[in-house]
């Protein structure tokens, strides 16, 4: 339990307001996880939790948050949401996503305007009481994933609620029932109507969290890979793709490295996923004679336009992104002087290690890699300049006498 979470719930609970610590955080505590951050919900409006904690910050336009920063540690507060549209009736934007109001209410309704079930328990820290409106708890034992409401409707209202029952699906091993799982490949194309900037944040938690071979396996499973990759080549379904050894590879590697606390990044991830297609058109306009650097370059900008058409990869990522690709061209020279620039570019170590897992899935990369692996060695030390605690003067300014009489 995080005491900087319990103590904002302590104060609100001290101040004659209810507080608890919800959703996913509560979830993780009985899986036995720990969880990544705490939330706290409250029938305190934004500006009550102001007057406990004079120092947070309100943010948000259609539903005020505050941003609690209790020694060090960020703690998301929101108030209790109601429903004040009767039953049935909802809002709908033109594009025919489902809309709510954001009323406040009591802490039943909150819990039903909660997405799965699973994410609608609330914990009382002080006391370790756990509430449970919608049935939260037992599905969570019975490591069932489902819907609160109408799932149809609960789609519509956010279609990233598809994306993330597949990642709960992957992370956590439960199993949708059939009313949650049925509709998620009918729907899948409502992702299209999602922002692309939006879409980045949920393939990031999708895949570089720890778990994104079964993310894959999971997409691939409920026909959204190509609603995210619109570039993979289609294998039966429409939702399906034609996935290449290489991007196996690259996912499981990434698995490996989040369990060992290495970094990971969107540039390699991306550069994995979208190889297969960025080779495929990097051939073509090869064949056109273009020459082979040239055909690289213009390859990686329409694969990259492309894919920011459905998931935006943002400039500081996609420029890395672009460079892996090209060093695997820079890669294949071996000799020289031209060896040397290589092993002192900027990007040479990302694009060593898209090398590797290329040698681990085809035996053709193999010598290079081995050349490469051998070249980092034997390459010589950099140079130390031979005074470097020595402070260069600069030259003292010469006056200028031609002007005198």
């Amino acid at each position: 339990m995080c005491p900087n979470a319990t103590e904002v719930v302590r104060r609100l609970q001290a101040a004659g307001f209810q507080a608890f610590i919800v959703g996913g955080s509560v979830r993780d505590l009985i899986l036995g996880k720990v969880p990544k951050d705490f939330d706290v919900a409250t029938d305190a409006t934004p500006e009550q939790v102001k007057a406990v904690f004079p120092r947070c910050l309100l943010i948000g336009r259609r539903f005020r948050l505050a941003h609690v920063r209790y020694r060090g540690t960020l703690v998301e507060v929101a108030t209790f949401r109601g429903e004040s549209l009767k039953d049935g009736e909802h809002q709908q934007h033109a594009d025919g996503r489902i809309l709510r109001d954001n009323s406040f209410g009591p802490i039943e309704e909150d819990a039903r305007r909660r997405d799965f079930s699973i994410n609608a328990l609330f914990m009382d820290p002080v006391t370790g009481e756990i509430r449970d409106y919608v049935g939260g708890y037992e599905d969570l034992a019975s490591r069932v994933l489902r819907l609160i409401g109408d799932p149809e409707t609960r789609y519509r209202e956010d279609p990233v609620r598809l994306l993330r029952a597949a990642r709960f699906i992957a992370k956590l091993g439960v199993e949708p029932n059939s009313e949650t799982s049925s509709l998620i490949p009918e729907l899948a194309p409502l992702l299209q109507d999602i922002s692309p900037a939006r879409l980045f944040e949920e393939v990031c938690k999708l895949f570089l969290t720890g778990h994104a071979t079964r993310t894959l396996e999971t997409l691939q499973r409920f026909e959204l890979t190509r609603a995210l990759f619109p570039l993979f080549e289609r294998q039966g379904s429409p939702g399906k793709a034609k996935l290449p050894a290489i991007l196996w590879a690259a996912l499981a590697n990434t698995d490996q490295r989040v369990a060992e606390g290495l970094a990971v990044t969107p540039s390699f991830l991306f550069a994995a996923l979208l190889w297969a297609p960025f080779k495929q058109r990097a051939d073509e306009l090869q064949n056109t004679k273009l020459p082979v650097f040239v055909a690289m370059q213009r390859a990686g900008d329409e694969v990259v336009e492309v894919q920011n058409g459905r998931v935006a990869l943002p400039r500081r990522f996609a420029s890395v992104t672009r460079e892996i690709w090209l060093m695997q061209h820079r890669l294949k020279k071996t000799r020289g002087r031209r060896a040397l620039n290589v092993l002192r570019h900027p990007k040479f170590r990302a694009g060593y290690d898209f090398l590797l897992l290329q040698a681990h899935v085809d035996g053709e990369w193999a010598e290079l890699a081995e050349f490469w692996t051998r070249a980092q060695q034997d390459a010589p030390p950099p140079k130390v300049p031979e005074k470097v605690g020595r402070v260069r003067r600069r030259p003292r300014r010469r006056k200028n006498h031609s002007n005198r009489h």
